[in-house]
C-alpha cells in the first residue's frame, strides 16, 4: 500500500550564489531527476496522463547523455504531440546541463513556448544521476526527486539535495519493497526527519491513486503563482 506526506508547499528561493533572477511564470517548469532505473520517464508520462484529463496543456524535454532514448519512450506512450516533446542529447553527465551550464534547456523550453503559448506545464527530466542532482532554479520553479524502494531503505539516511532540497520527492516502486526486504516504515520514518514539511510520496505505478497524490502537488504548483 502506498502511502504520502504532504508538507507544506514553498515558492522556489529566488536567489542565487550569482544573484537574484526572474523567470517567466509560464509555462512552469518542473524537473524530475534522480538515479538511472528509478521510473522517472514512466512518471513523467503518467503525470502527463493525469494534467490531459484537468484540461492542463504539457510539454516535456528529456535529457540523455549521448541518445533521446526517454524521449522516444514518451513519443511511443503517445501522451504528447511530437511537437511538444524534445530529446536532448547532452555529451556529458546528465547534471550538467540542468545545473551547471542550462542553455540548452533553456532554449529548448524557450522554443516550446514560443511555439505553443497554450502549454501551461513543461517537465524537463534529467538523465540518471544521484542524490547529488540539482537543477538550477535558473531553469526550473520547482523539482522533483524520484529514488526507489530496490536501492534500500537506508537511501533517505544518506541525504544529499535530492532527499533534503527538492520541492517534492517520491519514493517510487513500492510495489517491490517486501522483494527487495526494504521496509517502507522505514522510508517513511527517515523521510519524514530529513524533509521536514517538505512533500514526499510513496508510489507505484500499479497504485494510480499514488500517482494522483504527486500530480495533485504538481497541480498546486501550476495553479499557484510560481
Amino acid at each position: 500500500m502506498g502511502s504520502h506526506h504532504f508538507g507544506k508547499s514553498h515558492r522556489h528561493d529566488t536567489s542565487t550564489a550569482q544573484g537574484p533572477f526572474s523567470l517567466p511564470e509560464r509555462p512552469v517548469r518542473v524537473g524530475i531527476a534522480g538515479p538511472i532505473g528509478t521510473g522517472k520517464t514512466t512518471l513523467l508520462i503518467e503525470l502527463v496522463r493525469y494534467a490531459h484529463d484537468r484540461g492542463i496543456v504539457c510539454g516535456a524535454i528529456t535529457n540523455d547523455v549521448y541518445t533521446t532514448v526517454d524521449a522516444d519512450i514518451v513519443a511511443r506512450s503517445g501522451v504528447l504531440q511530437d511537437d511538444r516533446l524534445k530529446g536532448i542529447a547532452t555529451g556529458g553527465c546528465p547534471h550538467t546541463a540542468i545545473r551547471d551550464d542550462v542553455s540548452v534547456n533553456d532554449a529548448a523550453v524557450v522554443e516550446l513556448a514560443l511555439g505553443h503559448p497554450e502549454v501551461d506545464l513543461v517537465f524537463i527530466e534529467s538523465g540518471g544521476d544521484n542524490l547529488t542532482t540539482t537543477f538550477s532554479r535558473e531553469l526550473v520553479h520547482k523539482w522533483i526527486c524520484v529514488i526507489d524502494v530496490s536501492a534500500g531503505d537506508k537511501i533517505p539516511s544518506k541525504g544529499g539535495p535530492g532527499i533534503t532540497d527538492s520541492d517534492m520527492l517520491v519514493v517510487n516502486k513500492t510495489d517491490l519493497a517486501e522483494h527487495v526486504h526494504a521496509s517502507l516504515e522505514i522510508f517513511d520514518r527517515d523521510l519524514a526527519a530529513a524533509r521536514g514539511d517538505k512533500p514526499y510520496v510513496l508510489a507505484t505505478n500499479t497504485e494510480p491513486a499514488t500517482i494522483e497524490s504527486v500530480f495533485e502537488i504538481v497541480h498546486g504548483w501550476v495553479k499557484e503563482p510560481v
